[in-house]
């Protein structure tokens, strides 16, 4: 909960490319430093989802995106709401990774982000919402 007793609420982009997913290595300095997951974050009060996605990947990726709908939500182990959103990304787009934010970027398979040891738990609950059906992953 946030000081005004509204839950806390962020933001996740989902890209794709082909069959694969962007991934995003955390920096060693921010919440949960060197952990694996989509690009995404917080929502400014007063910010839109759509605007709050946008917002995200400029910031941890210095690149424009076009917001498209809500694939799912979820609501953290630590009680943060979490809107996922398929973001379209240019083909020729160049991620260029803020280092404060982002130490790496990779392009992962689903199956293959299962292996990584320090993928986000709420990455996972969103990959088992997928393999359930219970959204369709836009594949590009």
């Amino acid at each position: 909960m946030q000081p005004d007793g509204q839950p806390k609420r962020g933001v996740v982009a989902v890209v794709s490319r082909g069959e694969c997913l962007l991934v995003i290595r955390r920096s060693q300095m921010v919440v949960a430093p060197g952990a694996y997951c989509f690009p995404g974050g917080g929502i400014h009060e007063g910010e839109s989802e759509s605007a709050a996605v946008v917002r995200e990947m400029c910031e941890e990726l210095n690149v424009e995106v076009k917001p498209r709908y809500c694939l799912w939500r979820s609501t953290t182990s630590w009680s943060v709401e979490l809107a996922w959103w398929f973001v379209e990304l240019a083909a020729d787009a160049v991620l260029q990774p803020n280092e404060d934010e982002v130490e790496q970027v990779l392009w992962m398979k689903p199956n293959e982000l299962r292996t990584l040891a320090n993928l986000l738990e709420s990455n996972h609950h969103f990959l088992d919402a997928w393999e359930r059906a219970e959204f369709v992953l836009p594949w590009g």
